[in-house]
């Protein structure tokens, strides 16, 4: 079973998004490892409002902070520190899509980042968002995580910036996956739409 780590090249570009439709595509259960911020409308209840199937299974978070920034200074604020040795996969016989919080450098604690969550078998989706910057972004992203020997594929998100695309594709040599344009909404049929759309490709990664 698909193990596919979702990560963006910054925040706000659009991974829960992303995350709803390959959850609805692959019908895979749903874990965020780490949630920082916005407990009571979290990133795992928005995407049980999104989906339609019922196989998914929405899995707890391993930690859930009570401010939105970075994991490792949410976590001090609640008085807490974060152990990866205490964030474990939950068990499925189902595929499962894990989101990560904010890009891969990310801190989580004084020595790790979401890099170090990322185990050596799980397939890796960027998403990308065009901004000033977001070719640098994109392009430091995939390059580190290619470092790895982690597999990776692309999914573009908002409007549509085909030079800024077509040298992200070029440089790296990714899997482009598809593209979530923006949408007046985004609800289940959008979410069903780009499933449907995205789905021969996420089951060949």
């Amino acid at each position: 079973m698909k193990r596919i780590f979702v990560t963006g090249i910054s925040t706000e570009v659009g991974k829960t998004m992303a995350s709803a439709i390959i959850v609805e595509a692959l019908e895979s259960d749903y874990w965020k490892p780490i949630q920082a911020g916005d407990l009571e409308y979290s990133d795992s209840d928005k995407i049980r409002e999104l989906i339609s199937n019922k196989r998914t299974v929405i899995h707890k978070n391993s930690y859930a902070l009570s401010s939105p920034m970075s994991p490792h200074a949410a976590a001090d604020i609640d008085g807490i520190q974060i152990r990866k040795d205490w964030i474990s996969e939950p068990q499925t016989e189902n595929h499962l899509v894990i989101e990560g919080a904010g890009g891969i450098l990310v801190p989580i604690n004084a020595s790790e980042t979401i890099l170090d969550l990322i185990k050596p078998e799980y397939k890796v989706i960027v998403v990308s968002r065009h901004y000033l910057g977001s070719i640098n972004h994109s392009l430091l992203t995939i390059e580190t995580l290619k470092a790895r020997g982690l597999e990776v594929s692309v999914i573009f998100s908002g409007e549509e910036h085909p030079t800024t695309e077509k040298i992200i594709l070029s440089k790296t040599g990714v899997t482009f996956i598809g593209r979530i344009s923006e949408e007046e909404k985004f609800d289940k049929k959008v979410v069903q739409k780009y499933a449907s759309e995205f789905r021969d490709r996420l089951r060949s990664i």
